[in-house]
This record gives structure tokens, sequence and C-alpha cells, in this order.
């Protein structure tokens, strides 16, 4: 089986996350980088079907150069090899048009299996892996937090607020996981080492037969046009205690609507 686990490197979710002022796109260049938490469980969740069922793991990214230093810590935990989109005519590219990207890809790569974090922390929307299943004409079996293979079939417990659900589907399909799936395995130093030499094939458009106004701000079909810091948070109101302090209290409850 050969499994691909799309990566993405995203801003530090526990340190400041800027937008860019000149285009309005997420300020990479100046923030703490790292794997998107979900992708971790993504890739535990390969190596231990690879343990369990033999085959290949290959790690698919889709950034900039500096995205580099997230694939060979996605390297260290054990995947076999790497393949790196990158392009600066990427730079402003919409969730569609990424879509297109990884699914062309994913393509080259002739993927039994495809697994993904359900979200990513900088986007959030949740759309990529029904996007690049519908695009490969494969099953989406989306929100898993427990995956079984036998043989072929795919069964997973998709994640719902009541409980969960029962989805099976047969290979080729992609799989989105939760953070509730497993415990993802840290680095040893010997993955560490190995990871610099594991092989990590960089790939441009051009490569996936893309051209460069499909994708970016040209290729977008939706656009940040503005964006402001969050307020600060506001002092609340403070009610002191007296002989009507009670009455005073449920007025402002009854005013914002709680009682």
């Amino acid at each position: 089986m050969k499994i691909v686990v799309l990566v993405k490197q995203v801003p530090d979710s526990g340190a400041d996350r800027n937008l860019r002022s000149d285009d309005n796109t997420v300020d990479r260049a100046s923030a703490s980088n790292v794997i998107n938490e979900m992708d971790e469980y993504a890739i535990e969740e390969a190596l231990r079907l690879q343990e369990a069922h033999g085959g290949e793991v290959v790690i698919l990214t889709v950034g900039p150069d500096r995205a580099t230093e997230s694939i060979r810590k996605a390297l260290s935990m054990g995947p076999d090899s790497a393949v790196h989109v990158v392009d600066d005519a990427l730079h402003g590219s919409c969730a569609v048009a990424t879509s297109k990207v990884l699914a062309a890809a994913i393509a080259q790569q002739g993927a039994d299996l495809v697994i993904c974090g359900a979200e990513s922390t900088d986007g959030r929307v949740q759309v990529l892996p029904h996007m690049i299943a519908e695009r490969l004409g494969i099953a989406a079996l989306t929100g898993a937090r427990k995956l079984t293979v036998d043989g072929t079939s795919l069964t997973i417990e998709r994640q719902t607020d009541e409980g969960y659900e029962v989805v099976t589907a047969s290979t080729p399909a992609l799989v989105s996981v939760w953070d509730t799936i497993n415990d993802p395995r840290y680095p040893s130093f010997k993955g560490i080492m190995a990871a610099k030499k594991k092989p990590l094939q960089t790939l441009s458009l051009g490569d996936l037969g893309i051209a460069a106004g499909e994708v970016g701000f040209d290729g977008a079909t939706s656009t940040v046009v503005e964006h402001s810091k969050r307020p600060p948070r506001q002092a609340g109101n403070k009610i002191d205690a007296g002989d009507d302090g009670g009455s005073k209290l449920v007025e402002y409850l009854a005013s914002e609507k709680f009682v």
C-alpha cells in the first residue's frame, strides 16, 4: 500500500500570528513555523498502517522553500520520502487552487490512500479533503477518530457532536483525521539523522501541468480585501453589593437576555 500524507507548514498557534499589510496573506516569513498539528496525527496513522500492512509512506507538501524544515521534521518521524511542490506563482492561492495542485501531485504518486489532518490551524476551512477527493474521483472519509484497513476496504469512525458514524469505502480513498485518532510519536535521534538523507523530490507547477494563471492571486476564487487586529477586551460591568445589588444584577441579566 502506498500512502501519501499531506503536511502543511503553518505559523505556530502558540505565538503571535499576523497578516501581511501589502497583500493580506498570512505573514509566514516572520512567524515561528511548525507542522500543522492535525497533520502529525495523519503521519502517525500512516506509519501505524505501514507497520501493520507494509508499503510506503510519502510526505506531500505545497509551500515556499522554508517549508523544507517541516518536511524534514515529518520525515524524522519515519516516512520513507517526500515531495515538495514549490513555485513563486503559488503565493496567494485560495483553497480551490491549492486543491488542484495537491490533486495533481497526488495523481503522479499513484497513491492507494491519502491521509491528512481534518483542518489546518491557519486556514480552519476543513474543505480541502473534500475538494481533493472530488478532483481525484475517489471516496472521502472525513473526520476520522478511528481507521481500520482490511485489504482494499477502509472503515472509519467519523467523529460527530453526538457520537460517531461508521463509514466504509474501498481504496483508492482519502481519509482526514482528528487529534482523537492516536498519539503521535516523537522523532528519535536516529530518525532525525536519517531524515537528512531521505529522498526529497521538488516539483514546480510546470511539472504538474498547471499554468501560473490558474493559481495565486490570478486564479483565486476568494481574497481577503481588508483585515484588522482584534480589539482589546473591554472591562466588564461591575455591580456593587448593597441593598439593591440583587435587583441591579437581575436587571443587567434581563437586558442581556440571560433571564
